[in-house]
């Protein structure tokens, strides 16, 4: 089938585009024009006034949970929520059951996607047998699979040796490490970030030494390996400082940030709500404004949500008993809209190149991140004017663990195009 997007203004920051125009999609691509062959196919038409189309949004940081705790999410409803959200590519985590450290559970997501879901799904393998880390993956024969990184995420590699091996053995398979930055033992039994409001609440601290200690140490392995090492979720302002650093250097690092990072501080934990618990947890305002720098002047190359389902019963216990995580597909796009580019932080087209282009560089995603002519037609339609309040009855995931429950945006996805097809809209 062919579609035709009319009047729309075109971002694609891969090709520096800031325009109105058309795009044309025939046979699940890009094209410049209709091919003459196909004149008598049906077209359909879509009238783009006053929105924006941009690449599909890729998340390179969830959890789907598929297989192994279906109760809290599966690859069909959390495809589903991608999809609301404008997330046309997500890749999810290895820390399901079983984890991602075998071929068939690779060919198992890959093949329940191709049943159930309506975004495209990459799998991230496990860099460690069991994610325990003793003894590196089959990473040769897991990127065959079809994974597009390694990560041991929920478990950091502690074992300095072993995590210096994965560097090493990955870059063969041009395979970055997506490392979860966190010294365990300094994390132990804490709840929330260390400082202030932990003392008053009473809640175990995470010290942000936790973080930047491993982002340090994965940062001097990367430089002594010459490995492609992506530090997760950065949440602290050393963090930020480490990461623009080794990039002076020319170490081949890259980072990510999530939303919940640049919006939310450790004060809004004082209403004990357990849907403010995750790991990184919130941190403070200097943090906050620590990301954002980063973000601007690159340091910070991606946004993603790590999107982490908990079912109801699990988020309602006492804050300590709790686990960690929130979701995050859905508002996503809104949250980077209303707290990046309606306050100045970012352009438009700087903020969708952190879900875009960047993500399509660092994980070697050929032909997505754009709209170039050729690429695979990927395309989130933006509806700047659409406000709405993120409301628990609306959300489609299967989990409805967000602290933002209640919230009023403006700005959201209105349409979600992936491979030509029509997979959401209002």
């Amino acid at each position: 089938m062919r579609m035709q997007i009319k009047n729309i203004r075109i971002i694609d920051p891969l090709q520096k585009k800031d325009s109105i125009g058309d795009i044309f999609i025939e046979n699940g691509k890009i094209v410049s024009k209709f091919s003459s062959n196909t004149s008598n196919e049906a077209c359909k038409i879509i009238d783009g006034k006053g929105k924006i189309a941009v690449p599909g949004l890729i998340d390179v940081h969830s959890h789907l949970r598929d297989p192994g705790q279906e109760e809290k999410e599966t690859i069909y409803t959390g495809t589903r929520s991608a999809a609301k959200g404008g997330i046309t590519t997500v890749f999810c985590m290895p820390n399901t059951r079983p984890v991602i450290d075998n071929a068939p559970t690779v060919e198992f997501i890959l093949l329940k996607t191709q049943k159930e879901g309506l975004v495209n799904v990459f799998p991230i393998g496990c860099a460690t047998k069991g994610s325990q880390g003793v003894e590196l993956s089959e990473i040769g024969i897991l990127k065959k699979a079809g994974i597009v990184a390694v990560s041991d995420d929920g478990l950091p590699i502690a074992n300095s040796q072993i995590m210096r091996r994965t560097l090493e053995y990955t870059k063969m398979f041009q395979l970055p490490v997506i490392s979860h930055s966190e010294d365990k033992e300094l994390s132990k039994n804490g709840v929330m970030n260390e400082g202030k409001n932990s003392m008053v609440l009473g809640l175990r601290g995470i010290p942000k030494q936790a973080e930047e200690v491993m982002v340090s140490r994965d940062i001097m392995l990367a430089e002594l390996t010459g490995g492609y090492l992506h530090i997760a979720h950065v949440s602290t302002a050393g963090s930020v400082d480490l990461v623009r650093q080794a990039k002076k250097k020319g170490i081949k690092v890259t980072a990510e940030t999530c939303p919940h990072y640049f919006t939310l501080t450790d004060d809004i934990v004082k209403l004990y709500d357990t849907n403010t618990k995750m790991n990184p947890p919130l941190r403070e305002k200097k943090d906050i404004d620590a990301i954002k720098q980063g973000l601007v002047d690159g340091t910070i190359d991606c946004i993603a949500t790590d999107h982490a389902p908990h079912a109801q019963e699990e988020k309602n216990r006492e804050f300590d008993l709790a686990p960690f995580g929130i979701i995050g597909f859905e508002t996503i796009l809104s949250l980077v809209l209303n707290e990046l580019v309606d306050k100045g932080v970012l352009s438009l087209s700087e903020a969708i190149s952190k879900m875009t282009s960047n993500p399509a560089k660092i994980f070697n995603l050929s032909r997505r991140g754009t709209l170039k002519e050729g690429s695979i037609a990927d395309i989130t339609i933006i509806n700047p004017e659409h406000s709405y309040e993120f409301k628990k009855e609306n959300i489609v995931s299967k989990s409805k663990n967000s602290p933002f429950i209640g919230r009023r945006f403006k700005g959201g996805a209105e349409m979600t195009i992936v491979a030509g097809n029509i997979v959401w809209k209002v």
